[in-house]
């Protein structure tokens, strides 16, 4: 059980026995659950604030997940939201990675792998958390969303956000690029392993200036975010 106080957590998803099943999980584990079984009623109930979390069905009645998803965040929330979904395709977990989401599971799934997933994001995004990381003049908030760099508060996809803030957070560490791997594209990922160069590319083009370099590549291993000597 949670200690208190207790989160509350959104369940947006219309198949019933699902619903129930995951909605019995997170009340076993201490969560307070609100479950809709469509898009509109989900995003309605997203907009109040009054939820810590959402869990995110994407093929809803009448609104689709990516909808929701998209309004949810565009009305400011910050609130972590998992996807859960029986679609099979790369390009759906981009998409709602790049609309907001913070975690992407797809159908069917291990109960105790949801179970920490959320666990871990209600870690980082606890309500009045305040965590702000900061290595030399980088800082990231993970609350707030936000990263702020030598003359430029950058602006990061969520994929690009979840990369820095894991990098930050081993700082001087090697990384080997298959945990990075693992860690923020999944365990399930099939694509191209070259997808973190690229995104480290990304990073490095938002984030250093010609004179500070901030992630090295270490060749035939991973990469390392260093501090200032």
């Amino acid at each position: 059980m949670m200690d208190s106080p207790t989160y509350r957590v959104l369940l947006i998803e219309d198949d019933e026995s699902l619903a129930v099943a995951v909605a019995g999980l997170m009340k076993d584990a201490g969560y307070g659950v609100d479950v809709c079984d469509d898009g509109p009623t989900g995003t309605k109930s997203a907009l109040s604030g009054d939820y810590d979390l959402v869990i995110l069905d994407l093929m809803l009645p009448r609104r689709n997940g990516f909808s929701v998803c998209s309004d949810i965040r565009a009305a400011g929330i910050t609130i972590p939201i998992v996807v859960l979904t029986a679609k099979d395709g790369e390009l759906d977990e981009i998409e709602c990675l790049e609309l907001g989401a913070d975690d992407f599971i797809r159908k069917p799934f291990d109960s105790t792998v949801l179970l920490a997933r959320v666990n871990a994001l209600m870690r980082r995004h606890g309500r009045g958390e305040s965590r702000v990381l900061v290595v030399g003049a980088v800082s990231l908030d993970p609350v707030r969303r936000r990263v702020a760099a030598p003359g430029v508060e950058a602006t990061l996809t969520p994929r690009e956000f979840r990369l820095l803030e894991y990098l930050m957070e081993r700082t001087d560490r090697v990384i080997h690029k298959s945990e990075l791997l693992e860690q923020i594209w999944g365990e399930d990922f099939e694509g191209d392993p070259n997808v973190v160069e690229v995104y480290i590319g990304y990073l490095r083009r938002k984030l250093e200036t010609p004179t500070q370099g901030l992630i090295r590549t270490i060749r035939g291993v991973g990469y390392q975010f260093t501090s200032p000597r």
